[in-house]
């Protein structure tokens, strides 16, 4: 029987959530921006969206790097530092007088988001006792997802009432005021990361970690060759009106939730169950997405299955890769876990891109599911034949 979490557990795992939050919010932002962003500096929309993806490319190639050469400082120090940067550089990106002032104070809070999303799960899981850690890692993951139903759409309607520039303003505060919370709650985590560089190698031998990170690589691509373009195929395929498609997209964040909290209940009793269904999911849904597009309640419902299934496998997949490294590596195997979360984002919205280009928008579904049924073969065929259960 599990024992209730204590108030000092709970108020730095709390803060944690909020640091999730806060950190994918920003990440979003831009992608409601981008229209102000352009006309405020004179370039085009798809100039602006450099924003975006520069982002991604410097949190693949940078997550790695930069967890190395801070690794071995006291946890709680590093955390408060990333944040500081973060914050910092959110401050910066308000009085950018340039495209490419903006797009600096960018690539400063990619790379605290990078350090970010290596240290939140292994800081997560040492605040809290044993018995808790499946719901410590599902808060981290319910921050974010809370991001998304959230975060974006305020994030664009302050700038559209106040300008995009107090976007980045309201975020930077809001790091800062969580920042202040954590200075005062979070305990002292003095470092196991003895890892070298050296090392790497030897990490990068483990079959067990190289599977995950492989499965890993595989579903955010084929998440991505749809979801990127997610709202295009709601508009001119499902044609829904726009206020459903805001509904739709909000009602997807929800879901994730609920894939988050299923995880912290079920998972540690049935976890090669839990990975089959949570990766099954993902691809009947990608599969079932042009099908149900003919009916508006299909197609939201599926929505919904789709944001349960895609966070749980999330949650998975850090959580195996907590367990299956030694402590003093697992913030380095959680960089390259970041890196290549972002090398799958890159690459399915590029073949999502391709099949908008070259056939049709409404078959990214389909090439996506193929993707995903690829990964879940490889999966039960090979790698939860390794995984401990």
């Amino acid at each position: 029987m599990k024992k209730n979490m204590p108030l000092k557990e709970w108020l730095p795992l709390l803060g944690m959530t909020f640091s999730a939050f806060v950190v994918n919010t920003s990440e979003f932002m831009p992608i409601g921006l981008l229209t102000n962003i352009a006309a405020d500096f004179g370039i085009t929309e798809a100039h602006a969206g450099l924003l975006i993806s520069v982002y991604a490319w410097v949190v693949m190639l940078l997550s790695l790097p930069l967890m190395l050469l801070v690794c071995r400082m006291e946890m709680r120090k590093l955390l408060l530092c990333t944040l500081a940067l973060f914050g910092v550089c959110q401050i910066l990106s308000t009085v950018s007088g340039s495209f490419g002032a903006l797009m600096a104070s960018r690539i400063g809070v990619a790379c605290s988001h990078a350090v970010f999303w290596s240290i939140a799960s292994p800081i997560a899981v040492r605040v809290v006792s044993e018995e808790h850690r499946p719901l410590a890692l599902s808060m981290i993951v319910t921050g974010s997802s809370v991001a998304m139903i959230f975060g974006l759409p305020l994030g664009r309607a302050i700038g559209l009432h106040i300008g995009w520039r107090m976007t980045f303003l309201c975020v930077g505060l809001l790091a800062f005021a969580i920042f202040a919370y954590l200075l005062k709650v979070a305990p002292r985590l003095p470092s196991r990361q003895t890892f070298t560089l050296r090392e790497l190698p030897r990490l990068l031998r483990n079959p067990l970690l190289l599977g995950i990170y492989w499965l890993a690589a595989l579903v955010a691509t084929a998440y991505y060759t749809a979801y990127s373009y997610i709202e295009p195929f709601l508009k001119q395929v499902a044609q829904l009106p726009e206020s459903w498609i805001t509904m739709t997209l909000a009602l997807f964040g929800v879901s994730g939730i609920l894939g988050s909290f299923l995880f912290s209940w079920l998972y540690s009793r049935f976890p090669h169950t839990f990975i089959k269904l949570s990766l099954g999911g993902i691809a009947g849904a990608l599969l079932l997405l042009y099908p149900a597009s003919f009916q508006t309640g299909a197609v939201i419902l599926l929505c919904c299955f789709w944001g349960v299934a895609a966070t749980a496998f999330n949650i998975v997949c850090q959580a195996e890769i907590i367990k299956h490294t030694q402590q003093e590596a697992t913030a380095v195997a959680m960089s390259i876990f970041s890196g290549i979360f972002n090398l799958g984002i890159g690459c399915g919205t590029l073949l999502g891109g391709a099949v908008c280009t070259y056939s049709s928008i409404s078959r990214i579904g389909f090439a996506g599911g193929l993707v995903a049924v690829g990964a879940f073969f490889y999966c039960t065929r090979r790698l939860l034949k390794r995984l401990n259960p």
